[in-house]
């Protein structure tokens, strides 16, 4: 006991008599100050790799999965080259994700955005032989009930 209250009588006149380190934080901003991409680089990156002859796909869902996560919708060039991809492996229903996630990016301009995206696209997807998911009915619910509000 005599030896715990020596320790506590240690630490407290070593507490008063040393002035004890003050802590700095420095704020960082992270910021990336790299050169900028320009639009038409970002679009001959992506649809450069989607080209590529031994791509699988695990690598298309891995390009969309990243252009789904940035503030941006593709650009037509680059969808054409994800559905073109998607055609040589044969993957229809990624075709349709595909799709669905561009429609999805637009967001509240979707009647803006959407029906140019189509334009640009339809020769495509008419070469492939892809239909919208519009075309398909996936755009609205397969069973769903009728709303009370359009009843009358």
């Amino acid at each position: 006991m005599l030896r715990f209250v020596g320790r506590q009588a240690n630490n407290i006149v070593r507490n008063s008599l040393l002035p004890r380190a003050t802590v700095v934080s420095r704020n960082v901003r992270a910021s990336h100050d790299g050169p900028e991409e320009s639009e038409e680089e970002f679009n001959k990156q992506y649809v450069s790799y989607l080209s590529r002859p031994n791509l699988d796909h695990w690598e298309i869902r891995r390009v969309f999965n990243k252009l789904a996560g940035l503030d941006l919708v593709p650009d037509p060039v680059i969808i054409c080259a994800a559905l073109r991809a998607c055609r040589k492996l044969n993957d229809f229903a990624l075709a349709i994700r595909i799709l669905e996630m561009v429609k999805d990016k637009c967001g509240s301009k979707l009647n803006e955005i959407y029906p140019y995206i189509l334009q640009e696209i339809r020769p495509t997807l008419d070469e492939l032989g892809i239909n919208t998911p519009e075309e398909l009915g996936y755009d609205k619910p397969e069973l769903a009930l009728q709303s009370i509000d359009d009843i009358h």
